[in-house]
Order: structure tokens, then C-alpha cells, then sequence
């Protein structure tokens, strides 16, 4: 059964028998929404404000978008800007449940892949939690300084009030139009939101564009910087553990390297029951991924993704931010 349900995504970009096949369970999907969002307007579900400005970065497919990779540019932003910021997160795949403060020597088991990811690439304060307002607070508990909070993966997470809402939206777009489980959609479209943004080609005529493309580097287990053009004339294998890795490969061969074998496991794998078909070739993952497979296959090389928003992006983003920014 959960093979099943694995396969699902591929019935999402079109509609089909199973499509038709789902909808019953659809229309369920549908009612619960709309209770819940009803339940929260009447005041029967409660809505928490923090001490903060809240910005959340979240999608309304189901899977990977490029929100992590938003989360990160924000608040790098923002901290250049002179802005105190914090970011929580769900901290999807770790072994523990409860609330955690990432630090220098946490353990992916211990937070997640993303999270550990954004703490050491921006530098700012981060805690994982699966409750949302639950992780803002214990936040700005221990981090009083903090004055901007960015929520990554919280479009749905209503409890908390945000101030500024970002969807992202990827390759796949809407997909079929249908809500799960018959579609890719966590809630209807449209929706309500601030921005737009679209991580891979435009599928919609309104938001703004990014590029997201291969760094000219890999990185090592010990942090040292290779070429990736002195790979190219290499035969290597790919192993990835994120939500579209159709999307990495694509970018592999679009920048000319020689796969000569690729293993996709599923989002956030821990990559213990996997091994190197090809042991003698370079292997390439993405930087996330590195976080675990260096503990296990340290000759792994990560390969960076550089992501850019258009300055349309930014522009309309400062001036949002400026007139929803409530403390200083």
C-alpha cells in the first residue's frame, strides 16, 4: 500500500482513470479543508501572534518546490539587510519529535537535512518543530534579539499569523487541477497570497520568475572546492534523496557530465541501506543530501545549487516587507 501511495505524483500531472478513481476520497480531502479554515474564522481554532514579523515560504503542491532554497536567500537578505533574523522549520526526516535548537554540532538524525542546511549556509537562529507556533516561540525564547521570523513550509500552518505569505510553484505547476490524494494540490487554487514565485519555468501568467542552476564547484567531505568542469570529462554516478531528483539529473546532463548510473531514493533518506553501484567513479549528490552521505561515503561529492530571483522579485518583496515589518 505505501508503494502505492509512492507512486501517486506520477498521475498528477494529467488526469486519468485514477484521477476519477480518487475523487470520492478528493471530495473528503475538500471538506476537510474547508472546515478547518472555517473553524479558524469563527474562532473555534485559534490563531497565535508572536513578537515577530512572520514570513512564510510554503506551496500548495504537494513535494519539493524550491522553498528551502527561498527560505535561505530571505534570510540572507535580510540579514544583510541589519535585520535580527530566525527561521523554523519542520525538520522533515529526524528521528526525534520534539522541539530542537539547531546547533554547530547537531546531527541530521537530530534536526533534518534542511535545517542543518540553513543554519550553516545563513548563520541565523533555527529550530525544528512539527507544531509551527510551538517552534516560533521556543524561538524567540531563547533568541529575544530575533525580529524577523521566516516559516519554512507553513503556507498550511494557519495557527500561526503571519504577516507576509510567499508561494512557490514549480515545474509541475497545478498539475492536474485536483486536490489530494487524486491531485498534486494541498489546498484549492487560487488562493490568497502575497507573492508568487515561480522556482523552475513559468506555469502560471502571473508571479515572478528565479533560475536555479549547478554551481561551478563541487564541494568535498572536508569542505575544499573542486571544478565541476575537471568532472565532466569523467564517467560519474548520481545518487539524490529529494522530492524531484528529475529535477538535479536534468541539470546534470543539461550541463554535460557522463552519468553512467543514478539511484533516486525517496525525500530525506538516510541513505543507510545504500551503497555505490560504481564505487570507482566520482559520485555526485546535492548539497543537501551531502549532509548525510558524507557520514557514510565521504569520497561524495556535493554539488551546490545557485538560486536567483528576478529583481522584480526583490524589489516587490522590500517594498512588502517595509510596509509589513511590525518591530524594530
Amino acid at each position: 500500500m505505501s508503494n502505492y501511495f509512492q507512486n501517486l505524483p506520477k498521475y498528477w500531472r494529467t488526469r486519468s482513470a485514477i484521477t476519477y478513481l480518487l475523487w470520492p476520497i478528493e471530495l473528503l480531502y475538500s471538506l476537510l479543508i474547508r472546515l478547518r479554515k472555517l473553524a479558524y474564522a469563527l474562532g473555534l481554532f485559534k490563531q497565535h501572534q508572536v513578537n515577530a514579523t512572520v514570513i512564510v515560504v510554503g506551496n500548495v503542491v504537494a513535494g519539493g518546490g524550491g522553498k528551502t532554497p527561498l527560505t535561505m536567500a530571505l534570510a540572507l537578505r535580510l540579514k544583510t539587510q541589519g535585520h535580527k533574523v530566525g527561521v523554523v522549520s519542520r525538520g522533515y526526516g529526524r528521528t526525534l519529535s520534539d522541539l530542537q535548537i539547531v546547533q554547530p554540532g547537531s546531527l541530521v538524525s537530530e534536526v533534518g537535512d534542511e535545517p542543518l542546511m540553513i543554519f550553516q549556509k545563513c548563520g541565523v537562529p533555527v529550530v525544528v518543530g512539527s507544531n509551527r507556533v510551538e517552534a516560533a516561540q521556543h524561538l524567540l525564547q531563547h533568541f529575544p534579539e530575533v525580529r524577523v521570523l521566516v516559516c519554512d513550509d507553513g503556507l498550511q500552518h494557519i495557527a500561526l499569523q503571519r504577516d507576509i505569505e510567499i508561494c512557490v510553484m514549480d515545474a509541475m505547476g497545478l498539475g492536474n487541477g485536483h486536490l489530494l490524494p487524486a491531485g498534486p494540490l494541498r489546498e484549492p487554487w487560487p488562493r490568497p497570497i502575497d507573492l508568487l514565485l515561480h522556482s523552475h519555468q513559468r506555469t502560471l501568467p502571473e508571479g515572478f520568475e528565479s533560475n536555479r542552476e549547478l554551481s561551478p564547484f563541487a564541494l568535498t567531505s572536508k569542505g575544499q572546492q573542486i571544478p565541476t568542469e575537471s568532472l565532466k570529462s569523467q564517467r560519474v554516478e548520481v545518487v539524490s534523496g529529494i522530492a524531484k531528483p528529475e529535477a538535479f539529473l536534468a541539470m546534470l546532463e543539461n550541463a554535460q557530465f557522463q552519468i553512467a548510473h543514478s539511484s533516486a531514493l525517496p525525500d530525506h533518506d538516510d541513505f543507510a541501506a545504500w551503497n555505490p553501484a560504481h564505487p570507482e567513479m566520482p559520485l555526485l549528490c546535492t548539497e543537501k543530501d551531502a549532509l548525510k552521505l558524507w557520514a557514510r561515503h565521504p569520497q561524495a561529492l556535493a554539488i551546490p545549487l545557485v538560486f536567483e530571483a528576478e529583481d522584480a522579485f526583490w524589489k516587490a518583496f522590500d517594498q512588502l516587507f517595509q510596509s509589513r515589518h511590525r518591530y524594530h
